[in-house]
Parts: structure tokens; sequence; C-alpha cells
């Protein structure tokens, strides 16, 4: 279950994340679900505020090039998975 933190500080993060413009460009497709027992897998997310509910932690970079990971939020939870399927992260959000 993928119950992401958006943290402030780089360092305290799992991954810097960059959100592209086009779903072509991203390593992993997401979507959000509203309660945390609903986060399935690396793709389905659910937005949590305390550290120790997250199963990962996110820091919001400003440009490409500075990510580890690049994601785009689709608007069906069926569109929502690995773009880039070998991606180093695969299997570590949830």
């Amino acid at each position: 279950m993928a119950k992401i933190l958006v943290v402030t500080q780089a360092p305290a993060a799992d991954a810097k994340v960059f959100e592209v413009p086009y779903e072509s460009q991203a390593d992993l497709c997401w979507y959000e679900m509203p309660h945390a027992q609903q986060a399935e897998g690396d793709a389905v997310w659910c937005f949590v505020d305390h550290a120790s509910l997250a199963t990962f932690s996110i820091f919001r970079v400003k440009y490409a090039s500075q990510a580890d990971l690049k994601t785009f939020k689709v608007k069906y939870r069926e569109q929502a998975g690995w773009r880039t399927v070998r991606h180093p992260l695969n299997g570590s959000l949830a």
C-alpha cells in the first residue's frame, strides 16, 4: 500500500520526485485514493500526514534532472502503473 508522506527537506525523503506534464514522460503514473486502506501497490497512493503512517516519503523537486522518479497523476485508477518497468524504485513504494 503506497501511503505517501511529502517532506519539506530532500535528505528526509526516500526519493526526489518530479511531476511531469505528460504521461509519456513518466516513470510511474499514480492515482490518488482518499483513504489509506485503499492504497494499493506502488501506483495507487494515499497521502498521509505523519511519518509513522507512511510507507514511502517524497520530496518534490523543481526540475526533472533533479528527480529520482518522474511521476504523472492519472484520472482513472486503471491507468495507474509503472511505465519504466525496470526502474530502481519499482516495488519499493508500497
